[in-house]
């Protein structure tokens, strides 16, 4: 296995890592939205589910890039 699949085969795991960390946040999100909580929580809460969602995406999307290079260099 060469440099450049290692690349490809971790940054698909790192993007899988991603988007499991998408649907997570999701899922909370939606758990949340159905619990009732005063709005003051409510939104306090959510703001902490967006900073979640935006590290998710940051990771898939740092995966996918390791996966472009990979096939670009290889």
């Amino acid at each position: 296995m060469t440099l450049f699949q290692l690349l490809i085969w971790i940054g698909a795991a790192v993007t899988l890592a991603g988007v499991v960390g998408l649907l997570a946040t999701g899922v909370s999100a939606n758990k949340l939205r159905n619990s009732g909580l005063p709005d003051d929580e409510m939104r306090r809460r959510l703001q902490s589910a967006v900073h979640r969602n935006m590290a998710a995406l940051f990771v898939a999307v740092i995966g996918l890039m390791m996966v472009i290079i990979g096939i670009a260099l290889g």
